[in-house]
């Protein structure tokens, strides 16, 4: 009878990588630190070592069909070593509950945006939506929903999950997003219907439940909360001008699009209004300086992750971020680790209005390719304690 060792628990990493981690929504280079595990990607499964490798070739092989191919190049190559550096941090973390301490600086930057709010503007400051000064108001959204299902799914965790709960649904509200809002309810919603093992929590759903009763109690209530007004209308914010733009953009550069970063121009809807920073700052009179205005383009993107990536990669990059998110899903579901069910199909979901993959970002972006790293990781583990079911028979079943 062939006997098989159950597999040994993951160790946890050094407590100041911990430290590391949760420290990074208040100082985002942090996750710079990724650079230093690139070593890790030599321990992933081949498949996974060939789906990595066809997107950062399909990344460089498009730059090569830009109008700046030089520049292209090197911008496509600092992105894409900025994505599997954080892959490498997945794979070296081994385990998605090993990014649980995102939470405290999460909590800490839900503090500064009504600190900053309230102090510099008041509750008028929150009735135009809740900001911060270096996250942009979807932003802190999506921040929220992340903040919720760390959270729903610590396991082991206290009573403070309940204020720590309400404050990140709170600071969900006042930030009225709509693509945060749909990421939460997407993910949940795969978390329940895709989670390891047989229990079932249909209590995973309460978050969103709470926040679209609520809004809409508070709307037919006509309390005066305009966040909760922005929710609940339909109109896409001139979303449907900035994806003509991204379109005819691409027209001009099918094939390898218009360079990483250089979209922005072909985006004449966002780019007409010049250099701004966050709404908050906006509403504080606090100016774009002039260093940074010729820059101001690298942000714009085109809310929407496959029509951005048109824009900059073309046909041939996009084909690459296709292939790895979709073997993302995959492993998602295959292994049923509930956070990374509900963050990578949550920001499936958020990425049809908004971009929210593509690096550097104030580290949103950074979590997903590092949970994809843990996937990966997972994989090979999955793969080594899964019974052969094509030889092997009742009798001499594996034990776990």
């Amino acid at each position: 009878m062939t006997v098989h060792q159950p597999e040994a628990p993951v160790s946890p990493p050094p407590r100041w990588v911990s430290w590391l981690i949760a420290l990074t929504p208040i100082f985002p280079p942090l996750y710079l630190a990724a650079f230093a595990t690139l070593g890790h990607l030599r321990r992933l499964p081949l498949t996974a070592r060939r789906v990595l490798f066809f997107f950062a070739a399909t990344q460089l092989i498009a730059a090569l069909f830009t109008p700046a191919p030089l520049t292209s190049v090197g911008l496509a190559a600092l992105r894409t070593a900025e994505a599997l550096a954080m892959v490498a941090a997945g794979a070296y973390l081994k385990d998605s509950r090993f990014l649980r301490p995102l939470l405290w600086g999460q909590l800490a930057i839900f503090a500064s945006a009504w600190a900053y709010t309230l102090g510099t503007q008041g509750w008028e400051g929150v009735q135009a939506r809740l900001g911060h000064p270096y996250y942009y108001v979807v932003t802190l959204g999506l921040v929220a929903v992340i903040a919720l299902w760390l959270i729903v799914f610590w396991r082991g965790g206290g009573w403070w999950r309940w204020p720590a709960g309400l404050f990140a649904l709170a600071t969900l509200l006042a930030s009225g997003s709509r693509g945060p809002l749909l990421a939460l309810f997407t993910g949940s919603v795969a978390a329940l219907a895709f989670q390891r093992g047989k229990q079932r929590r249909p209590w995973l759903l309460l978050p969103a439940v709470g926040l679209v009763v609520l809004a809409m109690v508070s709307f037919k209530a006509q309390i005066p909360f305009k966040p909760v007004e922005r929710l609940l209308n339909d109109q896409t914010s001139g979303r449907e001008l900035v994806w003509k733009d991204a379109v005819q953009g691409w027209q001009t550069s099918p094939i390898g699009g218009v360079g990483p970063y250089q979209g922005g121009p072909y985006l004449t809807y966002l780019f007409k209004d010049g250099c701004q920073l966050t709404p908050t700052l906006e509403r504080n009179e606090i100016r774009c300086p002039e260093s940074l205005s010729r820059w101001a383009s690298v942000l714009l993107i085109a809310h929407n992750v496959w029509l951005h990536w048109l824009l900059e990669t073309g046909v041939v990059g996009t084909m690459g971020l296709l292939t790895v998110t979709l073997y993302g899903l995959w492993l998602s579901v295959r292994q049923g680790d509930p956070v990374a069910l509900a963050i990578t199909f949550g920001f499936s979901a958020m990425n049809m209005v908004d971009v929210v993959l593509t690096l550097p970002s104030v580290h949103f972006s950074e979590l997903w390719w590092c949970l994809l790293g843990t996937l990966l990781i997972g994989e090979s583990k999955t793969n080594r304690y899964r019974p052969n079911m094509n030889n092997t028979t009742s009798k001499d079943a594996p034990i776990y």
